[in-house]
């Protein structure tokens, strides 16, 4: 990820507008907006530490792509008439935003605003929008997988990122598709709050500190749901359950009663990695909770996730998250007690 801009952080309560349009995509909008509503938990002395609105072309009812009802508290012309800095600027993807992009209201909106936020963000193919303006230029940025391509043939001045979850580029920042406008804002909140706040809120939301991999590298767990073959389903399940077992091709291929060639062709037709590939994924990601959750020393756990030794599970550890399993365990590891936010949440 680029260097994040310099922005000197306070305690005052930081404006973020949220633009909406009919046909954004929902959980674009309420996602990245929990996220942030949640710090209130876990910040001492801020009651409210982000006034959050979400604007659009005239206060009221909005219909997003799933039929339900956002309502805009805020319109543009409102917010063009005030005066001053805003903290974040964040632009929401959805099915609507091709039609937003030869909308010279929101255009115009995005092009005032920009320049007035000390950060502007944009949620899925809410990157669409920002490229449309010409924010992207010159910018490294990242959208919904589907549309990168769509992105990068459109825009050729900008350098689509096709496996980033979020990208930073200066005070830009882009998410890939929908819930990664979660972890994106995470991100946020600890560049605003420090990382202990960010953790508290990351896991009062139950959701990963930091996500391994980029889009490309789906998690374990969802390449599982991926296969059809009950054959191969089975050997998924196996391998989740029992990371620390020997997890050879030769073994789980006599467990599903395949010749192994037969095996490993299938389960790379079924979820689009090998067996391998598949088995590395699993142990990391057990790993990964273990050094977050637990006390046990890294040899432990690099044994009784299948790795054999520390020094193969560091080697994992950087093919897939980029650093060390020691360098994981000392950013993300979760220090304080569940259960004792910085004061009371809600009755």
């Amino acid at each position: 990820m680029s260097k994040r801009p310099d922005i000197p952080i306070s305690h005052d309560k930081r404006q973020v507008l949220m633009v909406a349009y009919p046909g954004v995509h929902h959980l674009d909008v309420v996602g990245p907006l929990e996220i942030l509503a949640t710090t209130q938990f876990f910040v001492e002395g801020a009651e409210l530490p982000y006034d959050l609105s979400v604007v659009a072309a005239k206060a009221g009812p909005i219909k997003a792509s799933s039929g339900l009802t956002i309502t805009a508290d805020k319109s543009f012309s409102s917010i063009l008439e005030a005066e001053g800095v805003i903290d974040t600027l964040i632009v929401a993807g959805g099915h609507g935003s091709s039609e937003q992009l030869t909308n010279p209201e929101l255009l115009d909106f995005m092009r005032t605003m920009a320049p007035r936020a000390k950060r502007v963000v944009s949620i899925c193919t809410g990157a669409l929008i920002l490229a449309e303006i010409g924010l992207l230029d010159g910018k490294r940025a990242s959208t919904h997988w589907f549309w990168c391509p769509v992105m990068a043939q459109k825009y050729p001045n900008v350098t689509v990122d096709h496996d980033a979850i979020f990208t930073c580029d200066g005070n830009i920042w882009t998410s890939a598709g929908v819930t990664s406008g979660m972890d994106l804002a995470l991100a946020l909140v600890e560049m605003d709050w420090g990382h202990e706040v960010a953790l508290q809120v990351a896991r009062f939301s139950v959701m990963y500190m930091m996500r391994p991999g980029g889009q490309a590298q789906f998690s374990a767990h969802l390449l599982a749901q991926k296969a059809e073959d009950p054959a191969i389903n089975e050997a998924l399940a196996f391998i989740l359950d029992h990371p620390g077992d020997l997890l050879t091709v030769t073994s789980l291929a006599a467990r599903a009663t395949m010749s192994e060639r037969t095996f490993a062709r299938r389960f790379k037709e079924q979820t689009g990695v090998t067996p391998a590939a598949y088995v590395e994924t699993a142990r990391v990601q057990t790993a990964r909770v273990a050094l977050e959750t637990t006390e046990q020393s890294i040899d432990r756990i690099a044994v009784s996730t299948g790795f054999q030794n520390a020094e193969r599970m560091r080697r994992a550890f950087h093919r897939h998250v980029g650093i060390s399993a020691g360098d994981y365990r000392e950013r993300f590891r979760m220090s304080r007690e569940p259960g004792h936010p910085a004061r009371a949440g809600p009755e």
